[in-house]
């Protein structure tokens, strides 16, 4: 009797077991029902038990050639540049400071005006100047009429000592007096060239031709010849230099180049893409700078249409010099490994990895050593899923700018896309893995 208590228990504990399992959704009552991309595969025949692929008519995203974007491989002459910060520097810039003290009377230009050398640009009063400029003038009319009377004295007193009618001495005396107007009519004419010069800087010009920066005093004020600060400054924005330094182990390349002819400049825009100014080397500094290995160099710009402003920080490309009928890629196509560096070369729809030897290289194209042919075609776009002697969809699209264009990303199964990420809102869910529990619906609990 014990026994079959115990029995009829174990079959009780058991059935509420397995009913607890079911309403937890851990024990499915039946075979699922197919949904979302399940429900839209063809049949196909049983897979082998417990294989866990796709079934047979699934796509998978690794299947089909590789799409890539490529390039040809061939003979160009490639510049050697030497790139680095510079600084843009006025041509000239000069202060405009007043040389006599006085009330500025008026102002003849404007701020940010562009002038000429020698053009007006300010009036100090000249009333005191010119006072002091005709009193020397006064000074030296006087001189010169008692000089004019010294030496007609002196005429008649050497005539009668000749005769021995006079005294030699009277003679000598009054040639002493003739000398000494003479010296002071020479005073005279310096001081009225003092006078002159101080009466004509009351008129201040230009120095030099440039563009006015922000005036300093107005109209009105009283000036002193010893303002540091000055009235304008002008500086000359055509030609205009950037100054920049050169490493000292390009400095060679850098002689060379200028011993065979002007040495081109360039200066870059914000991306580094295109030159905004074109120019030539002036003048590379006498010595290198021990504390930063570097040589100072100044180039010369046209600055014709104003694109370059003083203090302005730039980028600037130095070309020291040419290699003729070079084999290049774009760089894009140079990859690197542990075992150096290499290309992938499509021969038909296969690529094929190569080992290469580089020469140069630089943002736009790689300069060849060994390891390619002119003609050949390498792989510039598409290495995600690329590997040695995979088949390939070449394409040659480029852009605007000329270079490659993105590869179009591989299209996605139905399968794929409902594996990633949440559902959108209307789609079929996607296909439970084995052992999803499921709710009495056959749907996903939450």
């Amino acid at each position: 009797m014990t026994a079959k208590r115990i029995l009829l228990v174990g079959v009780v504990a058991a059935i509420l077991a397995g009913a607890g399992l079911w309403r937890a959704g851990l024990l499915p009552l039946g075979p699922k029902a197919p949904t979302g991309d399940e429900a839209a595969m063809p049949p196909g025949p049983p897979g082998p038990p417990g294989a866990g692929g796709p079934r047979p008519g699934m796509r998978r995203g690794g299947d089909g050639p590789v799409p890539v974007i490529v390039a040809e491989v061939r003979r160009d002459d490639v510049p050697v540049h030497v790139e680095g910060i510079g600084t843009v520097q006025a041509d000239a810039t000069v202060t405009v400071r007043p040389q006599v003290s006085g009330r500025l009377l008026e102002l003849g230009f404007r701020d940010g005006q562009d002038i000429e050398a020698g053009q007006v640009l300010a009036r100090i009063d000249p009333a005191t100047y010119r006072a002091v400029y005709d009193q020397a003038v006064a000074k030296r009319d006087q001189n010169e009429a008692d000089l004019r009377n010294a030496r007609a004295d002196l005429e008649r007193y050497e005539r009668l000592a000749k005769s021995e009618s006079g005294s030699r001495q009277q003679a000598d005396t009054q040639r002493a007096a003739v000398a000494k107007l003479e010296a002071q009519l020479r005073i005279d004419q310096g001081q009225i060239d003092a006078a002159r010069i101080d009466l004509d800087n009351t008129v201040i010009r230009a120095p030099i031709g440039g563009r006015t920066g922000i005036r300093v005093v107005d109209a009105g004020n009283l000036v002193q010849a010893s303002d540091s600060a000055g009235i304008v400054t002008i500086a000359r924005l055509k030609p205009i230099t950037v100054a920049f330094t050169v490493p000292q182990q390009r400095l060679a390349a850098l002689l060379a180049a200028q011993g065979r002819g002007p040495v081109p400049v360039e200066v870059l825009d914000g991306d580094r893409r295109r030159p905004i100014e074109s120019g030539t080397v002036s003048v590379v500094d006498n010595q290198v700078d021990t504390a930063t290995g570097t040589v100072r160099v100044r180039a010369s710009l046209p600055n014709a249409d104003l694109r370059l402003w003083p203090g302005q920080f730039v980028d600037v490309r130095l070309t020291v010099d040419v290699i003729r009928a070079a084999l290049v890629v774009p760089s894009a196509a140079v990859q690197r490994s542990a075992e150096g560096t290499f290309v992938y070369v499509v021969d038909g729809e296969t690529a094929k990895r190569r080992p290469i030897a580089v020469a140069r290289q630089d943002d736009g194209r790689a300069v060849i050593a060994d390891g390619l042919t002119p003609g050949e075609t390498v792989v510039t776009t598409g290495f995600a899923r690329l590997t040695d002697g995979a088949t390939v969809r070449p394409t040659t699209e480029k852009t605007e700018a000329g270079e490659p264009s993105a590869a179009p990303a591989p299209t996605a199964t139905p399968a794929e896309s409902a594996g990633k990420g949440r559902r959108p809102p209307g789609e079929p869910g996607r296909p439970r893995e084995p052992g999803t529990p499921t709710g009495p619906a056959g749907g996903p609990r939450p």
